[in-house]
């Protein structure tokens, strides 16, 4: 069985960038721990000799072929372009360098 402790709450919260009130860190505390224990009550399964399912049904999708139509050349494209460079759209810098 995997702990779910004080200190993986606190990764997990750095991870994902998150503030958590010690409130919010209780309820995902008793969120992950009912999520590990239903992953552990899987485990007491017998899947011997059970073939892993890959879908859901047999259902086979007729997708359409992709077909191109309808492009608009550079030219068009660049059309109502505010500012053009070498063929391309010129846009401002917006990331900052480190």
């Amino acid at each position: 069985m995997t702990k779910i402790d004080e200190n993986l709450i606190l990764k997990l919260e750095k991870l994902a960038r998150l503030k958590l009130s010690d409130d919010e860190r209780m309820e995902i505390h008793k969120d992950l721990s009912k999520i590990v224990d239903m992953f552990d009550k899987l485990q007491e399964i017998d899947t011997e000799g059970v073939v892993p399912t890959k879908h859901m049904t047999d259902h086979v999708h007729n997708l359409r072929e992709d077909k191109v139509s309808g492009q608009l050349s550079n030219e068009e494209a660049l059309e109502n372009a505010p500012e053009k460079v070498d063929g391309h759209i010129a846009v401002p810098k917006f990331l900052k360098p480190k």
